[in-house]
């Protein structure tokens, strides 16, 4: 049952969001979620240099669809005066807030100051939320892990450093950077800091299965919970997170015919969005392979999928696969993450 939620002064439509990925949360894949249950979306993470350069294809990626209706755009940078401008770039786009990326740890990123890097120079942080600010009208918020190291796990001083320069809630990762995306998220951290009320709390990590999801709605002290890797898996995960019998059944309802509705509409958002053909196929290959993923004879499938030349094959065959899977349901271990070298 979807149970609006209101963070500052957003409101949600429920209590699972679409967290912010590169090189996916684009607007087609924005919409479908949104469609298929998201409370709320995330950009993927943008260039305030980017921005401030006028690259068209950054400036593209602030983009809103007027169909979105609950959507931020994630800025990510390190300096103050690029990050104000940028902001106030990103805001002529209408979104609902920004965010700044302080939770991405790959090295191009953290290299040059931003993502994680972000949280190890904190006498920074307050000047940088306030120099955004001065320069917005929209809510701010900030994505965050829960320190740089093991030894440095200071995702608390950081949140009390956002309450006093005007951040409205934090979203938090829970890894640290130097654990990019290996081992467990400590969501017995993330617990004990929402039990601390510094600000409004959205927690994210290992949130893959419906049953987990479930099981983590029914106990967690956050106000909201982020849903990455397991959107790319299973698009149906925000309807079956928040359906109480579903951890009874560890069963998808949801079979080819469905999956088959659901690329159809993707298919028409991402040709909607990208014109180029060479684009389209980029976008929805990644997504419909992984939406296959589970299901019998899959690596068949995607071999079929990489090795079409066009757009109307790929779509063809798709169509193929998906509804001649029948009543053969998609098999996911809830115990097994997926894609486990990245995206949230």
């Amino acid at each position: 049952m979807m149970v609006p939620v209101k963070l500052g002064q957003i409101e949600f439509k429920s209590k699972l969001l679409l967290a912010p990925m590169a090189g996916i949360c684009n607007i087609p894949f924005r919409l479908l979620m949104e469609d298929l249950g998201a409370g709320g979306t995330v950009s993927e993470l943008v260039s305030c240099h980017g921005i401030n350069h006028g690259n068209k294809r950054t400036l593209d990626m602030l983009k809103i669809h007027p169909m979105e209706q609950v959507v931020g755009l994630q800025l990510f940078g390190e300096d103050v005066d690029a990050m104000a401008r940028a902001a106030e770039v990103a805001e002529s786009f209408n979104p609902g807030w920004l965010d700044i990326n302080m939770g991405c740890p790959v090295n191009k990123v953290v290299t040059k100051g931003g993502g994680s890097a972000l949280m190890k120079e904190m006498e920074k942080l307050g000047p940088l939320f306030e120099g955004m600010r001065a320069k917005m009208k929209t809510p701010l918020s900030i994505k965050i892990r829960t320190g740089w190291d093991q030894d440095h796990r200071n995702a608390r001083e950081v949140m009390k450093i956002a309450r006093e320069s005007g951040i409205e809630w934090v979203a938090i990762h829970g890894r640290t950077r130097t654990q990019q995306y290996t081992g467990l998220a400590d969501w017995n951290f993330i617990e004990e800091i929402a039990a601390e009320k510094i600000l409004p709390l959205i927690g994210n990590g290992d949130l893959h299965h419906p049953i987990l999801v479930n099981e983590r709605l029914k106990k967690t002290q956050t106000d909201a919970l982020m849903i990455a890797r397991g959107a790319l898996r299973n698009p149906f995960i925000f309807l079956e997170s928040l359906d109480s019998e579903y951890a009874h059944k560890k069963k998808s309802d949801f079979l080819g015919a469905d999956y088959w509705e659901v690329i159809e509409r993707l298919w028409s958002y991402v040709a909607e969005t990208f014109e180029d053909e060479r684009m389209l196929l980029v976008q929805a290959r990644k997504l419909i392979v992984w939406f296959a993923a589970g299901f019998p004879h899959s690596a068949a499938f995607r071999g079929q999928v990489f090795s079409a030349q066009t757009a109307q094959d790929t779509f063809k065959i798709t169509e193929d696969y998906f509804l001649s899977l029948g009543s053969s349901q998609k098999s996911i271990n809830y115990d097994e993450a997926f894609m486990s070298s990245g995206h949230g």
